[in-house]
């Protein structure tokens, strides 16, 4: 017996209804991104592995743990993108981007790392985020939160929280590292092995740790904000000030790093409730130093990512149990003589309208037709029978309160198209 094919694990298939509503998140991202004045950007599937050890962080869990990481047949090591910063800023050289001035880009695609699958998180995800390159400013900062920020509004997820934290440059960092670790030595023997090896390589990231073992010691681990130089507590204030001005609330989270090496200076999450635990939906912050380090010049810049699939919960958890509005219309032919005549009035009204045209193609009866309607979500059918058709007419009937209408079918396209479009 064959054995059954299935999804490799911590994957999964988008299959309908369900895809209906990524298309429609896709193109409200793609509308709201122009708005904005942003640009779409789409990079390989696969990099250079050096790009993600350079970029990211050697001692990132991104790189010593999630990475597909593979040998092609030339003998070149290669990496399935496990996110879009890196690749988006490799693009930008490669290409000399910004060489005209400020460079504002958005991307919408998948990202794959190897961990434990759970809700919301699988080894093959998907990211909307924005890159903002150039602009040094505090401005630039709000910006990108404030693009994320409107996508959360228009899909009214009011729990959604707003939390932000600065997390210093090299000029402060150094002073806020000796006081983590000053913090944290004495207690590394209770905490968690992998608090121990962070406190090794990259004392911030003890910050970020979920291990129930190291939850006190993290709480009372020192703020960085005391730790600012003037210029990033210059920046961080004007930052809280535009947000203020612009009406996005916020609080300031002081456990808030992110986990990725190139951040520096504002680094933010926003969160929702309604995922439980696992509350983050969105996160960014800046990194003015990943374009040097990649082998460019210095190029100030800031963005964020967020993910599709964990988006899409909240926003489903935010509806509820509304039921899905109806759209579209279900053309219904009863017989072979309705099929031939229904071709052409279909043909022409999925060339005038900007909604569904459905049609089935099999014999049936009327109610077996209405359930497909159904299914699919029609607001209205055509119904086109023997009696409809000695008469010259065919019927319009409205799915939601099965209220009938009788045009001629002369003049049904036009008739059609009006009353949708008053709907719309």
């Amino acid at each position: 017996m064959p054995v059954k094919l299935t999804a490799p694990r911590g994957t999964s298939d988008v299959l309908p209804p369900e895809s209906a509503r990524w298309s429609d998140l896709e193109s409200r991202i793609h509308r709201l991104a122009a708005a904005f004045g942003y640009a779409e950007i789409r990079t390989p599937l696969f990099e250079a592995t050096q790009l993600f050890v350079r970029g990211v962080g050697q001692a990132s869990d991104i790189v010593e743990k999630e990475m597909y990481t593979f040998t092609d047949r030339g003998g070149r090591s290669l990496t399935l993108r496990p996110e879009w910063t890196a690749p988006v800023v490799r693009a930008v050289l490669e290409h000399d981007l910004t060489a005209s001035g400020p460079l504002r880009l958005y991307y919408i695609g998948p990202i794959f790392r190897y961990e434990r699958p759970q809700r919301g998180r699988y080894r093959q995800s998907h990211q909307f985020g924005a890159e903002s390159f150039g602009s040094a400013g505090p401005e630039a900062d709000v910006e990108v939160i404030a693009l994320a920020w409107e996508l959360i509004v228009r899909y009214g997820i009011t729990d959604a929280r707003l939390r932000i934290n600065s997390i210093g440059d090299e000029r402060c960092r150094p002073k806020y590292r000796e006081a983590l670790l000053a913090h944290f030595r004495p207690r590394l023997a209770d905490m968690s092995a992998d608090a121990r090896r962070r406190a090794e390589r990259n004392p911030l990231r003890l910050l970020d740790s979920k291990d129930p073992a190291d939850e006190a010691h993290v709480a009372a681990a020192p703020a960085f904000e005391a730790f600012l130089c003037t210029p990033c507590r210059e920046h961080f204030e004007a930052i809280k000030t535009h947000l203020q001005i612009i009406g996005i609330p916020f609080s300031v989270d002081p456990r808030i790093v992110r986990g990725l090496d190139y951040y520096g200076r504002t680094v933010f999450e926003i969160t929702s409730r309604l995922l439980g635990a696992q509350s983050s939906i969105c996160g960014g912050g800046r990194y003015d130093g990943l374009v040097q380090a990649l082998g460019g010049p210095y190029v100030p810049a800031v963005g964020f990512a967020l993910g599709i699939e964990r988006f899409l919960m909240v926003a489903a958890a935010a509806a509820g149990a509304t039921a899905q509005s109806r759209r579209g219309i279900q053309a219904i032919a009863l017989g072979a003589q309705a099929r031939t005549m229904l071709l052409p009035l279909v043909t022409e009204l999925r060339r005038r309208l900007d909604v569904p045209v459905f049609m089935d193609y099999e014999d049936r009866k009327l109610l077996a037709h209405l359930k497909i309607a159904d299914r699919n979500g029609a607001r209205y059918a055509l119904i086109l029978g023997s009696d409809e058709i000695a008469a010259g007419e065919i019927v319009l009937r409205e799915l939601e309160h099965r209220t009938d209408r009788r045009l001629s079918f002369e003049t049904a396209k036009v008739v059609v198209q009006q009353h949708v479009e008053a709907e719309l």
